[in-house]
C-alpha cells in the first residue's frame, strides 16, 4: 500500500521550477513570454499528453460557468488547459508541495493565476466544502491511491448533483506481474493499480452513475513509440519533456510501460461518471 510520504517523495525533484525555466531557455523562450502550449511537453504528465487531455476533457462539457476540481493536479497543465479552452474556474489539489508551488508559478507565467488555483493536500481529505464544484476530473492519479472508495466518496461530497467526474488512469487489464519502475512508482509496494471494476464499484457506492468507459491501449502504444522515435532522431530527450519529471531512468520507465501494456497487464482507461 502506498504511503502518502512515499508518494510525495517519489515525485519530488527539488529544483523543478528552474529546470523548466532552463528547458524553455534552451528553446529560446522566457518565462514572461510563454504559453500553455509551450509548457505542455512537461506539465501534461500522463499518457498521451495534451492530445489525450483534449480527447478526455472535451467529454465533460465544461464552460465559463463551471467551477472545476482537478484531483491530483500535479503541475497544473490540464487545469490551465481547462481554464484556457473552456473559460472555467479551476481549483487543483495535489499531495506534492513542489508540484503545487511550481504549478502556481507556471500559472502566473501564462497569466492564468486568477482562474487557476492549486493547493497542497490529500485527495482523501480535501479542504473544500460540500457541493463546491460543478465538475471534476483526475488524470493518472488513482495508481497512487489504494482506497478508491474514500477517494470516490470525497469527490462525490464536493460535487453538486448532476456533475460529471472524469477519470483517466492506468488500470489493470490482465494478470501477470507489472514490471517496475514505472512513472508513478518505483516498486510494486508503492503502486495501487486496480481494474476498472474496482473504480466503478467505488463510484457507484459513492453516488455516481457510470456513463462511459474507453480503453486507450492502442493510443498509449502509439504515444510511447512517438516519444522514442523523437528522442532517437534528435540524439536524446528534448529540452522540455517528461524526462524532467521522471528522472534519469526515464528510458527504463518508458520501456516498462510499453512491455506492461503490450503484455496486456495494464492500459490507460477513461471512465466518465455522473453524480446522482
Amino acid at each position: 500500500m502506498p504511503e502518502l510520504s512515499d508518494v510525495s517523495k517519489h515525485y519530488r525533484r527539488g529544483d523543478l521550477t528552474e529546470a523548466i525555466r532552463s528547458g524553455l531557455a534552451l528553446q529560446g523562450k522566457s518565462a514572461d513570454a510563454v504559453t500553455i502550449d509551450d509548457l505542455a511537453p512537461v506539465d501534461e504528465f500522463h499518457i498521451g499528453g495534451r492530445k489525450a487531455s483534449e480527447d478526455f476533457l472535451d467529454q465533460l462539457t465544461f464552460s465559463s460557468q463551471t467551477k472545476v476540481l482537478d484531483v491530483g493536479c500535479g503541475l497544473g497543465g490540464p487545469a490551465r488547459f481547462v481554464a484556457k479552452r473552456y473559460g472555467s474556474q479551476v481549483t487543483g489539489i495535489d499531495l506534492t508541495a513542489e508540484y503545487v508551488e511550481t504549478g502556481n508559478t507556471l500559472c502566473k507565467w501564462v497569466g492564468l493565476d486568477e482562474r487557476v488555483a492549486l493547493r497542497q493536500g490529500s485527495a482523501l481529505a480535501m479542504p473544500f466544502t460540500d457541493r463546491s464544484f460543478d465538475g471534476a476530473y483526475m488524470l493518472h492519479v488513482g495508481m497512487n491511491i489504494e482506497n478508491k472508495e474514500t477517494l470516490a466518496g470525497e469527490v462525490a461530497r464536493v460535487l453538486r448533483p448532476g456533475s460529471l467526474f472524469g477519470i483517466y488512469d492506468v488500470m489493470r487489464t490482465g494478470s501477470g506481474e507489472i514490471s517496475f519502475p514505472v512513472p508513478w512508482a518505483t516498486t510494486a509496494g508503492s503502486s495501487a493499480v486496480e481494474g476498472s471494476d474496482r473504480y466503478k464499484s467505488a463510484l457507484q457506492k459513492a453516488g455516481f452513475d457510470i456513463i462511459a468507459e474507453r480503453n486507450r491501449c492502442d493510443y498509449a502504444l502509439a504515444f510511447f513509440a512517438d516519444l522514442r522515435a523523437k528522442a532517437a532522431a534528435s540524439g536524446g530527450p528534448p529540452p522540455l519533456g517528461l524526462h524532467i519529471l521522471m528522472g534519469r531512468n526515464t528510458p527504463e520507465k518508458v520501456q516498462n510501460m510499453i512491455d506492461n501494456i503490450t503484455g496486456g497487464r495494464i492500459a490507460p482507461i477513461e471512465l466518465i461518471a455522473r453524480r446522482r
